[in-house]
């Protein structure tokens, strides 16, 4: 299984910001020390090219964020301090997203240890979002024809806002968030299939929702699936607002992974969001999407 990486996946937004930034570091490092990744397996990706990124996005806005000429407010809505490593590490995500859909579609599973910046649109960011590395990966694949149809499976406690934007027109790409109906975005847009949980939703019911509602994307016969598996229906989220443990989480990746490897359909996952107040508890729901690919999927080795 081959897994996307890089040291530059961090930038410096300043002590004791929500957003946890050094989780990547974090995610890479357990899964290397337990042994759950070879070092061989992790992919260091380089940055996406331009012409890649204005595929989703607006050339007004991806001029002006390189640039550092964002207004004030566009800043406020992103919720991040602008840095040139900021831009950096948003081109590296986005090339990390394409590299592992690439990878799902060679071998039936890759990955991103990072990505899943749902709220990005094309002409802003918002919500810790700089660029939507799904919607990028979705036109490159398209204008390559790598794959023809896709299925979004975002399981972030937060609407895939831009994302639902961006697709609004497309048929050949299906839509489907499952978030908490009172959470973050206050106005939500329109995805292909929108699930919405009330405040405390807790295993049991979580996971026959999921199940209830998961065969509708598969409906839609995608080439290759895109997982958000989000780590912040976490019980211990600071933002999550739902009560889901660590065995539940760890439930809902393997119910998407398993039907993903049943139906034979290829499946990019990318980590979203994750605010627990113990970054640990973050760090650790996040390795287990990445555990639960590689015992479900279990990729045998091309010498055999």
């Amino acid at each position: 299984m081959r897994v996307c990486y890089t040291p530059r996946y961090y930038a410096d937004i300043g002590e004791g910001h929500v957003f946890p930034i050094r989780k990547f570091e974090l995610v890479r490092d357990r899964l290397v020390a337990e042994g759950t990744l070879a070092p061989a397996e992790i992919y260091e990706p380089r940055e996406a090219p331009l012409a890649d990124v204005l595929l989703a996005h607006t050339d007004d806005y991806v001029t002006r964020l390189r640039a550092g000429s964002l207004t004030q407010r566009e800043v406020r809505r992103l919720g991040l301090p602008w840095s040139k490593a900021l831009v950096r590490r948003s081109f590296l995500a986005t090339a990390g997203t394409c590299a592992a859909a690439r990878f799902a579609l060679e071998e039936g599973v890759g990955a991103n240890l990072a990505g899943g910046t749902h709220h990005a649109f094309p002409d802003h960011g918002e919500g810790f979002c700089v660029l939507n590395d799904v919607a990028v990966a979705v036109r490159v694949l398209q204008r390559d024809k790598a794959a023809r149809r896709f299925a979004v499976v975002d399981l972030d406690v937060h609407q895939g806002n831009g994302t639902a934007h961006i697709f609004a027109e497309d048929d050949s790409v299906f839509t489907f968030s499952m978030h908490g109906a009172k959470n973050y975005p206050l106005f939500k847009l329109r995805s292909t299939l929108d699930v919405e949980l009330a405040d405390g939703t807790a295993d049991e019911e979580y996971l026959d929702t999921l199940a209830r509602h998961l065969p509708r994307v598969f409906e839609h016969e995608p080439d290759l699936v895109f997982y958000l598996g989000g780590a912040d229906p976490y019980a211990g989220d600071k933002l999550g607002r739902l009560s889901l443990t660590f065995a539940g989480l760890r439930a809902r990746d393997e119910t998407v992974l398993r039907e993903c490897r049943r139906r034979g359909v290829p499946v990019a996952t990318v980590m979203s969001g994750g605010y627990a107040a113990d970054i640990q508890d973050t760090v650790e729901i996040h390795c287990n999407t990445i555990r639960a690919a590689k015992e479900i999927f279990n990729p045998v080795p091309n010498n055999l």
